[in-house]
């Protein structure tokens, strides 16, 4: 089993992480079971469904669910309170305006896999491929949905962090 190392630091350092969900590409149920294993709290912003990155739907149910930037720095905080020593994962849906159509990102995704065992691309070179090929597939719609995922994060971890730090 091929597990991403920051997966495994997440069980072991005590950090929140905004992000959009687990990449598509990824297995995302066996993402969540690893992250559970690993004493990783997983929380949805907003949503009781985890996201897929350029979708706001998975068809994977969140373990755990917070509305807005006072829960998520509550949580926050009383995991440091705690002494948990593991981290927390806050998965933020892309905005809807912005979510890119599900179905045609799963068959991009699911060709460039296809396209990628083909060519015998393997390693540290099949995420680049991937994103490249999904980017190329989908008329650089994955690509515009990554972008406004970004923003939002980026938007939503402050809101989290000016929440945290009042609660100081």
């Amino acid at each position: 089993m091929d597990v991403s190392a920051d997966l495994t630091e997440l069980g072991r350092t005590p950090v929140a992480v905004v992000c959009a969900g687990a990449k598509s590409v990824l297995d995302i149920p066996r993402t969540l079971e690893y992250l559970e294993t690993q004493g990783v709290c997983v929380a949805a912003y907003g949503a009781d469904e985890f996201p897929a990155f350029f979708s706001r739907h998975s068809g994977c149910k969140a373990p755990c669910r917070v509305d807005g930037p006072q829960q998520a720095a509550s949580m926050i905080r009383a995991s440091h309170e705690l002494q948990l020593g593991s981290g927390l994962l806050l998965a933020v849906p892309i905005p809807e305006a912005y979510a890119a159509e599900a179905a045609a990102i799963q068959q991009a995704i699911q060709e460039a896999l296809q396209e990628a065992e083909q060519r015998g691309i393997a390693g540290a070179d099949v995420t680049p491929f991937l994103l490249e090929a999904i980017r190329s597939k989908t008329d650089g719609a994955s690509l515009a949905a990554n972008i406004q995922l970004v923003k939002n994060n980026a938007a939503v971890g402050s809101q989290i962090a000016v929440a945290l730090a009042a609660l100081s």
